[in-house]
């Protein structure tokens, strides 16, 4: 069955989503605004659910039409082929979102939807009514400018949820946005990169599983394997042939400091989950006290700010520091997020490129040094 999938990822990050996808052989992606679509059949389904580093989550885009009434959103969800998906006895529930649209009651658009599907699988079936006991089918609906998007999520937790980060220090980057870090930041097998604030150690283990070439959905479950119309074997197909990819002769390695010595043991346990936790070293050590290593190095970091900071001249202070600590020098390259518009100014010079991104629910800007 060809289908048309819908990767919603990060603001910024929607170039770097398409070349991923583009590189795995995913067939028509177009970048949208933070979203990547794709075509394909339960195969390319696997395939991006388990290699995606910067999408959020895998969606079977089923339809998008306009709707300005109730009986329309009812009569164009209705004409979908529910049953294609969706078993007797398996769960389907609604949630969604309403932007700028005749039809702005979220929860009325919930219920004409939810009687929708229930009405297209009972002409199906030939039930008046369902138990919905059986494996979640997530139906997801956005309706924006009147244009109303019918999605079947097929990820279950978001992809950024790789499965190695059972712990965390306060307010961590989201791994997909780390990945991208360590991809803007041109992170290859060679490379050694460190991370003066690692906190949990996101950002290395997020450099160190692309640098091995590690899928990072390699060692977590998804929505769709579970689900009947899902050809079996799909899913362990394409898992093997993540594992043949994988490189372990590459010859990255890894630095992270922190102050905290929890975070630092937090880190080193996830990184051993990971399966990276040979390439990594992590030590105690003040920010104050860093000194770059010799030869090649790519620095990566996410200073502490919002509610992991006390107060704006805590802040202010942290990044005159690292202005001192991290100087143009030959073979060294700094990439930096936060969300303070003053940062340049503070850490003493401008950056070569800038990147305007989001971090959970914080715009930020990513700053980056040669």
């Amino acid at each position: 069955m060809k289908l048309t999938f819908c990767a919603p990822c990060i603001f910024g990050l929607e170039g770097y989503c398409a070349n991923e996808f583009r590189f795995l052989g995913l067939e028509n992606v177009r970048a949208e605004n933070g979203r990547v679509l794709f075509d394909g059949d339960y195969t390319a389904m696997a395939r991006a659910n388990i290699n995606a580093r910067y999408a959020e989550r895998v969606q079977i885009l089923l339809k998008e039409f306009r709707a300005l009434t109730f009986e329309e959103l009812f009569e164009g969800v209705r004409s979908i082929n529910w049953a294609d998906f969706i078993g007797m006895s398996d769960a389907f529930p609604v949630k969604g979102s309403c932007l700028k649209s005749q039809l702005m009651s979220m929860t009325d658009c919930q219920k004409i939807i939810k009687k929708a599907v229930v009405k297209s699988l009972s002409a199906r079936y030939m039930l008046p009514w369902f138990e919905e006991t059986g494996e979640v089918h997530q139906i997801q609906f956005l309706v924006m400018n009147d244009r109303v998007s019918i999605l079947l999520d097929t990820s279950g937790a978001g992809l950024h949820k790789r499965g190695y980060r059972a712990q965390a220090n306060g307010a961590p980057i989201k791994e997909t946005l780390a990945a991208a870090m360590a991809e803007m930041s041109g992170v290859r097998a060679n490379h050694f990169v460190v991370d003066p604030m690692c906190g949990s150690g996101t950002i290395l283990i997020e450099a160190a599983m692309k640098a091995l070439k590690i899928a990072p959905g390699l060692n977590r479950s998804f929505a769709a394997e579970r689900w009947s119309c899902v050809p079996a074997g799909v899913f362990e197909q394409e898992r093997a042939r993540a594992r043949e990819k994988i490189d372990r002769s590459a010859s990255f390695r890894a630095e992270g400091y922190d102050i905290d010595p929890v975070a630092l043991e937090i880190a080193a346990n996830n990184a051993e989950k990971a399966g990276v936790g040979d390439r990594i070293t992590f030590a105690r050590r003040d920010i104050r006290d860093f000194v770059l290593p010799e030869g090649y190095c790519t620095v990566i970091v996410n200073p502490p700010y919002g509610e992991r900071l006390l107060d704006l001249q805590t802040a202010e202070a942290l990044y005159r520091v690292m202005g001192e600590r991290f100087p143009r020098a030959s073979g060294k390259r700094y990439t930096v997020i936060t969300p303070d518009d003053d940062f340049e100014k503070l850490f003493g010079r401008k950056a070569d490129k800038r990147r305007k991104t989001y971090n959970g629910m914080l715009k930020c800007q990513i700053y980056q040094f040669y």
